[in-house]
């Protein structure tokens, strides 16, 4: 059995924590003899900038380039809120998606049954919902130079932040949405701000493009981006796959994350390009941030971060069977009556991170030993 290597980030606040239950779940499908895996740790955000004056080491950077699969709880909280900008704890996760080239980041926002009512939503606009969010991860305003704060002579400041794309960067993430949509609802819709961007223009001009030079059998819709944040809450269920730039897919998926239920519920993938062999580098973490105020309660939500682990046995351990069972798993616990804090309401069992970890690992593995 060809042993997979992972490489475990926990990070800062409720990180460690549901981590803790993705543990559990890779012992089990390790002793159920499904996979093998070599598994490392190691320190990023805050916990790093303690450990070594740095948001991540040199040494964890190697270790995600060797690592088949790297998973990361979560980054930041107030305690680092006065170190340098460089070392801030979010530069951590942007070194990491810059250094593996993680291009492509994938959002999915499901409204599992069970969780219908707990959406911001009516139940009508919802109940069923599976929608993927594309999000261009390594250019655009994020990482555009210059980005700076400049004194005036007048006393006044500027600043600037430099929104750039070239077309190579458009046309990569336009197939990976493409290529998604073919195995789902075959369905496109890109975002952008054409009217008043010339990115957002080029934008519009090289996704087309690329549509017509080989994937006109899916199809295809164009919108604004403020546009599409209301539709999303007008009629979420008419998109099947989004694909955006940066800035905008991370305005788009928080705001899709409402429809779910709970920030808490999301998973993503980041991914980057396939090499020769089909192997790409690619990290999973959940779309919630590290909660510091409820960090060591044991109350977090873990759903998230085992939605990732199941991301990356789809899209990077080869198991995509395993995926679907603990899906199908999560599901099976929301349909229990299992529910944290953040999404429980009067009549369900209010659970903590450890008890609802244990209940999707019953679940799980009644799945793969059926």
């Amino acid at each position: 059995m060809t042993t997979k290597n992972i490489l475990l980030l926990a990070g800062d606040g409720i990180g460690p924590e549901v981590m803790g239950e993705v543990k559990k779940i890779l012992a089990l499908i390790e002793s159920k003899g499904l996979l093998s895996f070599q598994i490392d740790e190691d320190l990023v955000g805050g916990c790093a900038y303690d450990a070594h004056g740095v948001a991540i080491s040199d040494a964890a950077v190697d270790k995600a380039q060797a690592a088949d699969a790297v998973l990361l709880g979560a980054v930041g909280g107030p305690k680092w809120d006065g170190v340098p900008y460089e070392h801030r704890p979010e530069a951590g996760l942007l070194r990491l998606r810059k250094d593996l080239e993680l291009f492509a980041n994938l959002r999915p926002a499901i409204c599992y049954p069970a969780l219908a009512d707990s959406s911001a939503l009516k139940r009508e606009l919802v109940d069923g919902l599976d929608i993927v969010i594309v999000r261009e991860l390594t250019g655009g305003v994020y990482f555009g130079e210059p980005k700076e704060i400049t004194d005036l002579p007048n006393g006044q400041k500027r600043a600037v932040d430099t929104q750039v794309y070239e077309t190579y960067e458009i046309e990569r993430i336009a197939k990976v949405a493409f290529e998604l949509a073919r195995v789902r609802g075959n369905r496109v819709t890109s975002a952008e701000k054409r009217n008043v961007m010339k990115s957002g223009l080029l934008w519009n001009q090289v996704v087309t493009a690329t549509h017509k030079a080989g994937y006109e059998d899916v199809k295809l819709d164009h919108m604004l981006a403020d546009a599409l944040g209301m539709q999303l809450v007008r009629a979420p269920k008419q998109f099947d796959v989004i694909v955006t730039d940066n800035l905008f897919g991370d305005i788009l998926s928080d705001v899709a994350s409402m429809l779910t239920g709970s920030l808490g519920m999301l998973p993503s993938a980041s991914l980057g390009a396939e090499d020769a062999s089909g192997r790409r580098k690619a990290l999973y973490e959940p779309v919630h941030g590290s909660a510091p105020d409820i960090a060591g309660k044991g109350v977090a939500n873990p759903l998230a971060m085992i939605a990732s682990l199941a991301m990356a046995l789809k899209y990077s351990l080869g198991r995509p069977d395993l995926a679907d069972q603990l899906d199908q798993a999560i599901s099976a616990t929301l349909a229990d009556g299992y529910r944290t804090g953040d999404i429980w309401s009067d009549g369900f069992k209010k659970v903590g991170t450890a008890e609802m970890g244990e209940a999707v690992l019953k679940h799980f593995e009644s799945l793969v030993s059926g």
